[in-house]
């Protein structure tokens, strides 16, 4: 019998934590990353529920290609840098312009609020204002404060993941 798997793509602009989340997700552990240019994809099992996760470049000059990866996507994990104030509008930008894509009608959005661990970094609920996130009316979203670094929150977020795909 073939594995069936769920495709996951994880976005966001560069430096916000996406290939740290991948890892952890994947090992449980921090790795030394660079910034990735193309993607990254890994097979992620959560309790039988398998995953192929995407993780695609975030910088400027990749971000026109992400629509490439767009097709039969279940879930789209948006990286959030918590700390990035400046960016955040462009995050939001980003964040609507994908989901007005064809190739995503049906996909869920996790956002991961990263880099609680630093101090100043913008709550859960101050990152969900800034990207208007009660506007989402035609997707299924969910934001969950996370450290890629050390792990916390990537279990509530996979479990996440893994109701909203049963529940498909």
């Amino acid at each position: 019998v073939p594995l069936l798997f769920h495709k996951v793509i994880i976005v966001g602009l560069d430096n916000a934590g996406k290939t740290t989340v991948l890892y952890q997700f994947l090992t449980k552990e921090a790795v030394l990353t660079s910034p990735t240019i193309g993607s990254n994809v890994e097979e992620i099992t959560v309790r039988k529920t398998n995953f192929l996760v995407w993780d695609i470049g975030g910088q400027e000059s990749l971000r026109a290609s992400w629509y490439s990866y767009y097709c039969n996507t279940e879930i789209v994990i948006l990286v959030v840098d918590s700390t990035d104030r400046e960016r955040l509008t462009l995050t939001k930008d980003e964040l609507h312009q994908m989901l007005a894509h064809e190739d995503l009608q049906k996909a869920a959005v996790l956002v991961l609020a990263n880099k609680q661990d630093v101090k100043g970094s913008m709550t859960v609920a101050e990152i969900s204002e800034y990207l208007t996130l009660d506007s989402i009316t035609t997707h299924s979203w969910h934001v969950q404060a996370c450290c890629a670094l050390t792990g916390e929150g990537l279990p509530a977020s996979l479990d996440w993941m893994q109701s909203k795909v049963l529940a498909n």
